[in-house]
């Protein structure tokens, strides 16, 4: 087992631990147990570095344009996959991931070493992009850093920072279109070129059918309009598959939990403080608001009991009530007694004159009392009726929107997308599906499904969303006859608006 090169000085030997960090995360996925993982880790890492250094001194001694090459993670990780490609040709795969085994063995990973016009285009994309950009998009995408932290490691402005991250995202755009322009392709193919590109350019634009069913059939198509697509959320996915190849997809979803680990349960981005202000607020808003409504039905509850509490006797009423005779409202005294007769009501004082009896009939007493007085109803009732059955119809907490990608004879492709008014530190989508749709594949949600009953299920990178903030999710699924829009779309089973 080769030792670990030795740092240089002590910029290398921090980026040596960094480096570290996602070369054994990977080998951890590669292997069958954690002894063959830092083995393959060590032996890989010793490779990545003497290549590293070699195209390092290559480029100060030579001139003109530089060789392309990877930043230093991703090449890296590059050699992790041709360290397991030598362990498989030695006779040591039983070292190795049963899936990786078979997929070294596959035509998928001649694509990596093979031809370089036919390897993938985010890896021809990432190699022709200047080292920093390459780092930065890689940092920032795919190792899921915060931004802050990229540009401190990279020597950029923070401020300036996104503006960079942005212009690099159309730097690698662009040089992933050319790359797809000189890939060999067939006919088909090439009339397909124009129109992808304008379809990705648009965060709006509809993918034409004849172009969907085209995407569905043609792996490198679909791999060019993922890099092409900046928009969307696709990008970190498009980037760990095209370049990593084997188990791109998990190592991503390692590398963000290990940013959640970094920053804290629950953060995986540098805090916001305009964010966590807006949550705080939020928070009061809403205790002040439910307050207030417990406060409204607490008082309808006790105007309501002592509207119903019966009275004392007559002296007490007469020393306590008021002078006017009229009976107060809702005085148990002005109700009919027993078996429907009735009787006059009691002088409120004495020496004055009753009031006039009651007619004879059952209902009168009841009849009077509501011409007396002119609400029926307790004071703070209707508070009540709003607090504790939704007499004013309250806003919806959530909205949600659903987008058909693609869509071909059996299957489709869709995203749905929700904007949440309130903070979230979990959450899960649900909706129905009307013509027996079946979800098979779904990304940045785990998923579940019951009958036509379906439940998304935030991963774990993703489970906080900022107040008026939005979460998004992907899948693929299969459909026959029709294929209809989902209904009763849910977050957190609570109904969502539909746009």
């Amino acid at each position: 087992m080769p030792d670990l090169p030795t740092p240089k000085d002590d910029a290398e030997a921090a980026l040596f631990s960094e480096c570290w960090d996602a070369v054994l995360s990977y080998a951890d996925l590669c292997t069958s147990g954690s002894t063959a993982a830092h083995q393959l880790a060590r032996e890989a890492f010793a490779l990545g570095i003497r290549e590293a250094r070699a195209a390092e001194d290559g480029s100060r001694r030579g001139t003109g344009r530089r060789a392309p090459r990877l930043p230093r993670i991703p090449l890296l990780l590059t050699a992790v996959r041709t360290t397991a490609a030598a362990w498989e040709a030695q006779g040591q795969g039983h070292k190795l991931d049963p899936d990786l085994r078979l997929w070294l063995n596959s035509g998928k990973a001649a694509r990596y070493t093979g031809p370089p016009l036919r390897r993938p285009i985010a890896l021809r994309g990432l190699r022709d992009l200047q080292e920093p950009d390459a780092a930065l998009l890689w940092l920032a995408e795919v190792e899921a850093l915060p931004l802050r932290a990229v540009a401190r490691r990279q020597g950029l402005d923070p401020v300036a920072a996104a503006q960079e991250l942005d212009e690099v995202r159309g730097l690698f755009r662009d040089r992933c279109h050319r790359n797809h322009l000189d890939t060999p392709m067939d006919a088909e193919c090439r009339s397909y070129v124009r129109l992808l590109d304008a379809v990705t350019r648009s965060p709006v634009a509809d993918t034409p059918e004849d172009l969907s069913r085209h995407l569905a059939t043609c792996q490198e198509c679909a791999e060019a309009a993922a890099c092409l697509r900046l928009h969307g959320g696709g990008l970190p996915a498009a980037l760990a598959q095209g370049v990593i190849g084997w188990g791109g997809l998990a190592y991503l979803e390692r590398r963000r939990r290990a940013a959640e680990v970094r920053l804290g349960a629950g953060r995986p981005a540098a805090a916001d403080p305009d964010a966590e202000a807006a949550k705080a607020a939020a928070g009061r808003a809403r205790l002040l608001r439910h307050g207030l409504l417990a406060g409204a039905a607490l008082i309808s509850l006790v105007a309501l009991a002592v509207t119903l509490l019966p009275s004392g006797d007559g002296g007490d009423s007469a020393k306590d009530g008021p002078t006017d005779p009229t009976p107060v409202a809702g005085d148990v005294s002005a109700a009919p007694p027993a078996h429907g007769t009735t009787t006059p009501p009691r002088s409120a004082t004495p020496g004055r004159s009753a009031p006039a009896p009651a007619p004879a009939h059952p209902t009168s007493p009841a009849t009077a009392r509501d011409e007396d007085r002119p609400d029926p109803e307790p004071q703070g009732t209707s508070e009540a009726t709003v607090a504790g059955t939704g007499g004013t119809p309250e806003e919806a907490v959530c909205s949600a929107h659903y987008d058909l990608v693609n869509q071909w004879t059996d299957g489709f492709q869709a995203t749905i997308t929700v904007t949440t008014a309130e903070a979230l530190d979990h959450w899960s989508v649900a909706w129905t599906f009307r013509d027996g749709q079946r979800v098979t594949q779904m990304w940045d949600a785990s998923v579940a499904q019951n009958g036509s009953r379906v439940t998304a299920t935030a991963a774990d990178y993703n489970r906080t969303v900022a107040p008026d903030g939005t979460l998004s999710f992907g899948f693929l699924a299969s459909w026959q006859d029709h294929n209809t829009e989902p209904r009763d779309i849910a977050l957190n089973g609570r109904a969502c608006s539909l746009t």
